[in-house]
């Protein structure tokens, strides 16, 4: 009986495919709790045993989405009736609407926050990486290392010192200083992974273009990033991760104006306790975003890990 060398048994094929299965349903299942959790209503998330066969219900997203207040019932009973769903299941809970919640707006300075730290950070990222792998810089070992060496500390190590600055810079709770802030974080991710994939790349692909009458920058930008897209596209998921889910800075630099979604959401209180149906429908709408950008460029994600894992 002859055996494969590179072709794995039925057993270990389905050891292996059982435990993807088995990791695939326990990662699953905290996101399937809170999309759950967002379709119950109060009473209903704290009830115990915990309820898995329920009436859906929006209110969760209707309270994340409003601001509502108590009133009397005989107030309730002199008001015209209500005009949609969102109204009626207030007033259902002896409440009215009284304007928007402030989660757009937190959801709005997350989208620039995020996406922009993880342009810039890619920008930069990108040029620094290619420097470093294509010229002869002097102490570049130390100089790679040092830029590692921001990401080795917690934040909350220097984030005094952030603050105090940030104060006297006039960058506190502001869009610019948050993005500066993520990018200075993201941007030593970015070189180490970037430059990886730009090593990867054979250097007779520009040399040849540098004949044919290309510039350097013309030879970097049709030659090289072509190249490093992969690399690119999988190293922005990972700085757009960190950017979109940060709390500490957050919570420390922001209150108000540029005061992002994941501070926010714990805030979230409703009458008489915390609101659990409109914390989950806010964390569910919260993850949207990041998840779509993944899907995107699943492909280039899976390329991007495993470029350069097999030479010639």
């Amino acid at each position: 009986m002859s055996y494969s060398v590179t072709e794995s048994s039925s057993m270990v094929k389905w050891v292996a495919g059982t435990l993807v299965i088995l990791y695939a349903v326990i990662t699953l299942v905290p996101l399937a709790w809170i999309l759950m959790t967002g379709l119950k209503t109060p009473p209903d998330s704290i009830s115990y045993p915990p309820k898995v066969l329920f009436e859906p219900s929006l209110e969760g997203y209707v309270n994340l989405f409003t601001t509502r207040t108590r009133v009397s019932k005989e107030t309730l009973a002199a008001l015209p009736p209500p005009t949609n769903f969102a109204h009626e299941i207030v007033r259902n809970r002896g409440m009215v609407i009284v304007g928007p919640s402030k989660f757009g707006q937190r959801f709005m300075n997350s989208v620039i926050i995020g996406f922009g730290s993880t342009f810039l950070s890619i920008f930069l990222g990108t040029l620094a990486a290619y420097a470093f792998s294509r010229f002869k810089i002097p102490m570049a070992d130390d100089l790679l290392f040092f830029i590692l060496s921001t990401r080795m500390m917690p934040p909350i190590a220097v984030a005094i010192p952030i603050f105090l600055m940030y104060r006297n810079l006039g960058l506190s709770d502001t869009h610019l200083g948050m993005i500066l802030l993520y990018t200075a974080v993201n941007i030593s991710l970015a070189v180490w992974l970037l430059k990886g994939f730009i090593d990867e790349i054979p250097r007779e692909y520009e040399e040849a273009a540098l004949i044919d009458g290309y510039t350097r920058f013309q030879a970097f930008y049709k030659v090289v990033l072509p190249q490093a897209a992969t690399g690119i596209a999988s190293t922005a998921i990972f700085c757009l991760i960190f950017s979109w889910n940060e709390y500490a800075f957050a919570v420390l630099l922001t209150s108000g104006t540029a005061q992002t979604a994941p501070p926010f959401i714990p805030t979230i209180i409703g009458v008489g306790g915390l609101d659990w149906p409109a914390v989950a429908a806010g964390a569910t709408i919260f993850l949207i975003p990041v998840m779509v950008f993944t899907i995107m460029l699943r492909k280039h994600l899976l390329r991007g890990i495993t470029f350069g894992a097999v030479r010639k």
